[in-house]
C-alpha cells in the first residue's frame, strides 16, 4: 500500500493524470440541485462546499461558499448502476431485404472508465450488481466490459445521511475491497486528503504523483473520521437474521399496512444501485427494419409479473412484499448475499417516506408478539 497526503491541487493532479492515461472520469457533480454522476475534467467540477440533508421522503442540497470540502455529502439519487446496466440499451438492430434478415449487434463500449469519488456503499453495490450481471451462465457483455476496463477511486464517507445504514452490511463508511485508490477527506487541523492505494493499478497511478508521505497523525485523523461517521448512523437491519425472518412472514399483516401508504411508483427500484429487473421491447419499422431494446423495469409495474392470462402480483401489498423480500431474503438464495448495501436511497426517494429498516423491525416485533 502507498499512502500520501494531498491538498485540493493534489486531487486535481490525480484527475489530470487519469485523463492523461485515457480514462473517462465519471464522478460527482451538481445538476438540478442534486448530486449526480457526470463526466469530470478537473477538481472544479466536484461539488465543493455542498452538503445534503436526507430524511424519509426528503432530500435537500445546500452550499457553504466558504467551505473547502469536496465530499461533504452522502449519496445522490443516481448510482453508478447505469454504467454497468444502462437504463435504456439497444441490443441489436436488423433489416429484412429480399426475404433475408441481417442483424447488427450494438457495439459494447470498450473505453477506460474511472469511477471517481464513489462512496463505499456504491462500490459494494457495483460488486453485487456485477455478480448478477457477469457471474451467471450468460454474462452481460456491457457489464463485463465495464468491469474489465474500470478503475475505482473511492472516497470514504465523512458525513453519512440520516437514512444511511451501510454499517449493517459492512459496506461503509470505510472503503476496502474493490477499490484501486481510496481517499479520505480530513478537516481536523489543515484541510487535506489521505490517499491510499488499494490495488496494483492504484499503486502504479499514485507512484507517479508527488504526494507528501502520510504521517501517523494523518492515519489517526482518518480513523477519527470513520469513527465519527459510524457513530452518526442510527438505522440498521439485522443482516444475519432478516432473510429467514422475512421468509417466515410472507403472510404478515405488515404488508397490507405498507400498501395503505405505498404509491406503487417504483422509485425505490429506480434509485436502488442493485435492482436489475428489465423489460425487452421488440419493434418493427415501416421499411422492414427491426430492433430490440432493453429498459429498466420495476416489480411495482403490474406488467412485470404478467404471464398468459394476467399478472401474478396485482395488489400493492404483493408488489412491495416482492421487492423487499427479494432484496433482503431470496436474493441470498439466488446469489449468496443480501441485495442491499444500506445506501438509504429507497427511504429518501420514497414520496411517502416508507423506511425499509423500520418495516423490517415491525415485522420482527410482530413475530415476537405472536410467539
Amino acid at each position: 500500500m502507498l499512502a500520501g497526503i494531498a491538498d485540493t491541487q493534489g486531487i486535481d493532479d490525480l484527475i489530470k493524470l487519469l485523463l492523461g492515461e485515457g480514462y473517462v472520469v465519471m464522478g460527482p457533480g451538481v445538476e438540478r440541485n442534486v448530486i449526480q454522476k457526470k463526466e469530470i475534467t478537473s477538481v472544479g467540477d466536484l461539488p465543493k462546499g455542498y452538503t445534503d440533508t436526507q430524511t424519509p421522503g426528503s432530500y435537500r442540497l445546500e452550499r457553504d461558499l466558504s467551505s473547502p470540502e469536496l465530499f461533504s455529502w452522502a449519496v445522490g439519487p443516481a448510482s453508478f448502476k447505469n454504467s454497468l446496466f444502462p437504463a435504456k440499451q439497444t441490443l441489436f438492430e436488423g433489416k429484412i431485404s429480399k426475404g433475408k434478415a441481417s442483424i447488427t449487434q450494438k457495439e459494447v463500449p470498450s473505453h477506460k472508465t474511472c469511477f471517481f469519488g464513489i462512496r463505499p456503499c456504491e462500490v459494494a453495490g457495483m460488486a453485487v450488481l456485477a455478480k448478477v450481471m457477469t457471474d451467471g451462465a450468460y454474462p452481460d457483455p456491457q457489464a463485463v466490459s465495464v468491469r474489465k476496463n474500470s478503475l475505482v477511486v473511492a472516497v470514504e464517507c465523512g458525513r453519512p445521511a440520516e437514512n444511511c445504514f451501510c454499517t449493517s452490511f459492512n459496506t461503509g463508511p470505510m472503503a476496502d475491497d474493490g477499490c484501486d485508490i481510496i481517499i479520505t477527506e480530513i478537516t481536523e487541523g489543515n484541510h487535506r486528503f489521505l490517499i491510499r492505494s488499494g490495488s496494483d493499478a492504484g499503486y502504479a497511478i499514485l507512484s507517479r504523483l508527488a504526494y507528501k508521505p502520510a504521517l501517523p497523525e494523518d492515519v489517526s485523523a482518518r480513523d477519527k473520521v470513520i469513527a465519527k461517521s459510524i457513530s452518526a448512523i442510527s438505522k440498521s437491519i439485522d443482516q444475519e437474521n432478516t432473510p429467514a425472518l422475512l421468509a417466515r412472514n410472507i403472510g404478515s399483516t405488515i404488508w397490507a399496512n405498507i400498501a395503505n401508504r405505498c404509491l406503487s411508483c417504483g422509485n425505490c427500484t429506480m434509485v436502488c444501485p442493485t435492482c436489475f429487473c428489465a423489460s425487452f421491447e421488440h419493434s418493427n419499422g415501416l421499411e422492414e427494419d427491426f430492433s430490440a431494446v432493453r429498459r429498466w423495469d420495476s416489480c411495482f409495474d403490474s406488467a412485470h409479473s404478467y404471464i398468459h392470462g394476467g399478472s401474478v402480483r396485482t395488489s400493492v401489498a404483493s408488489k412491495y412484499r416482492q421487492w423487499m423480500t427479494h432484496k433482503l431474503s431470496t436474493w441470498v438464495d439466488q446469489f449468496g448475499e443480501i441485495g442491499c448495501v444500506g445506501c438509504g436511497r429507497c427511504i429518501t426517494w420514497c414520496p411517502v417516506g416508507i423506511d425499509i429498516t423500520e418495516e423490517t423491525a415491525k415485522i420482527a416485533e410482530g413475530e415476537s408478539l405472536h410467539k
